[in-house]
């Protein structure tokens, strides 16, 4: 068996829907317009926010953290898998699929911090809504942006050198139209153990960490909100998190599922690896600026004003 190390390995080859690539080009027409659904809604919310001082708080501030961080996971994404769909070029270099696998991961690491930073930011406004402004100042909130970009960057960076370690053998095919920790290491003909302890330890620290602390600030908020005598307080104290739930459950349910299926199902059919990808990275960023359009009112009143001017 011919082995490689990271230094001469040949391209990897990334995949589509293998026996459909015939329909590629029709495929993409669907990707085409959730890309163009994710970068259209990330970036109205962005410049909502900007162009609009009422939405220059704590909740907006962070919302707008959300947008810019799946628009990063759109830009890292979308090239490869255009290039794939449109013009069926399959070939990536070895050190670039580790830069788009690096910042595949900061950015979902990035989202799954501030949909944790967006639920303190409920639990303050709901729990002490006359200290809010004072907890969560300006400053605090880019000191909490800077943090999280730090954890992110510092939780990843060791990633693609110890993918470097490893040895390759000639299988070179990814499972999808971009690169992903699991899905490289999987190629390895040497032992990836450690990739494999670090890939759980990073999950383990981050999101785990970041999901149990989401639901512990949405207890909290529970019993708050059922100390409030008024049926219709605690109606409109619980409306404000809807967004924010939706958000976690389009976020964390697609990466549990992925997660579970790239370690535990070795005998699930390919195509069930693919389609869970992709759901993975694109339904964030397709749904998030949908779910924070029609279910935040300050938003839409903003965007459906501004049209009305136009």
């Amino acid at each position: 068996m011919v082995f490689f190390n990271g230094s001469s390995y040949r391209p990897f080859l990334l995949s589509g829907f293998p026996g459909l690539e015939d329909s590629h080009p029709v495929i993409s027409i669907l990707f085409c317009v959730l890309y163009l659904i994710a970068l259209m809604g990330n970036v109205t919310i962005l410049v909502v926010i900007k162009v609009e001082r009422p939405l220059h708080t704590p909740m907006y501030f962070f919302l707008s953290m959300l947008a810019a961080s799946d628009l990063g996971i759109c830009a890292t994404t979308l090239p490869t898998l255009l290039k794939l769909f449109w013009f069926n070029v399959r070939e990536i270099d070895f050190d670039a699929c580790l830069i788009q696998m690096f910042f595949i991961h900061v950015f979902s690491l990035m989202e799954s911090g501030i949909l944790l930073t967006m639920a303190f930011d409920r639990y303050v406004a709901i729990s002490n809504p006359l200290r809010y402004t004072t907890v969560l100042t300006d400053s605090t909130i880019v000191k909490i942006g800077v943090g999280l970009l730090l954890r992110a960057v510092a939780a990843i960076f060791p990633g693609p050198f110890l993918i470097k370690r490893l040895r390759f053998c000639k299988a070179n095919v990814l499972s999808h139209s971009y690169c992903l920790h699991p899905d490289i290491i999987k190629l390895s003909c040497s032992d990836h153990r450690i990739n494999s302890i670090y890939g759980l330890i990073i999950i383990l620290i981050t999101f785990s960490v970041d999901s149990v602390l989401i639901l512990l600030s949405y207890l909290k908020i529970l019993i708050t909100v059922l100390g409030i005598a008024s049926r219709e307080e605690q109606f409109k104290a619980l409306n404000t998190c809807v967004s924010h739930i939706c958000a976690v459950l389009l976020v964390y349910v697609p990466m549990l599922g992925v997660s579970i299926i790239h370690r535990f199902g070795k005998h699930v059919p390919s195509m069930v690896h693919i389609v869970m990808g992709y759901i993975y990275l694109l339904i964030p960023p397709v749904l998030n600026p949908v779910v924070y359009c029609v279910k935040t009112r300050e938003i839409r009143t903003r965007i459906l004003g501004n049209l009305l001017k136009l």
